[in-house]
């Protein structure tokens, strides 16, 4: 009860849950893209699995705290940079996000040049289990950067896990129509793909201890965005 009525919990559980929600647009986007591969009547069932495991990978990332902070800590070094834990899960989603985006953007060139509708092909290739192999893979990259984030700013972890739980389920609400509006617009779901190869780079370069302040790229992908938009208004006038 001490708890629910101290107005600091509630400032730091509304401010860590605002984060975890900014920290997982690129989450939705990711799994949006990937269960675009999947039958349509499949695909909000991917998408809510994809997220579910999202938010079970954090809590259960929050309650192995004492595992996480060991991740932290250097295990070799490698032209004078230190090399954790941390940074070798870092290392691998930020190239798996790269060559998923990659191959991904290559699949849509072939299918427009084959006269087909991007990722139809894809979509019969792919099985469910594979979806959701790649989906597991990313949602521990970016569970474990958002984790490491709020034990930076949040004491208790009843706090942190509460502030997971909501952002998950206001993802939930938000994933699906996401998802329908990027597999409509082949130019959003490209600006998509290039946010991931961004977004890949950026986890890389943090995975090399050459921190890149995650505010730059949320403006830039916010303006891009932006300017979709426009062209997206402007191409739906008429003449």
């Amino acid at each position: 009860m001490e708890l629910l009525t101290d107005p600091q919990a509630w400032i730091a559980f509304a401010t860590l849950t605002a984060l975890e929600l900014v920290l997982g647009i690129d989450n939705i986007v990711f799994i949006s893209i990937l269960v675009d591969r999947l039958p349509p009547e499949k695909r909000e069932v991917a998408r809510r699995i994809g997220l579910g495991l999202a938010m079970f990978m954090r809590i259960g990332l929050l309650l192995t705290l004492a595992w996480i902070i060991g991740l932290t800590a250097p295990i070799f070094t490698v032209l004078g940079n230190e090399i954790s834990g941390r940074d070798l899960i870092l290392l691998a989603g930020g190239l798996f996000l790269i060559w998923k985006a990659t191959g991904e953007i290559h699949e849509m060139y072939e299918d427009h040049g084959a006269g087909k509708s991007p990722g139809s092909a894809a979509a019969v290739r792919t099985t469910f289990g594979a979806i959701i192999g790649q989906i597991i893979v990313v949602d521990l990259v970016f569970s474990l950067d958002s984790i490491i984030t709020a034990v930076g700013m949040v004491d208790d972890v009843r706090v942190m896990v509460a502030a997971v739980i909501a952002s998950v389920a206001l993802m939930l609400v938000a994933a699906g129509p996401i998802g329908r509006f990027v597999s409509r617009h082949p130019t959003v779901k490209m600006l998509a793909l290039a946010f991931l190869i961004m977004i890949g780079m950026a986890l890389v370069a943090d995975g090399l201890d050459f921190h890149v302040p995650k505010g730059y790229l949320y403006f830039a992908m916010a303006f891009s965005v932006a300017v979709e938009m426009l062209n997206l208004r402007l191409r739906r006038r008429p003449g």
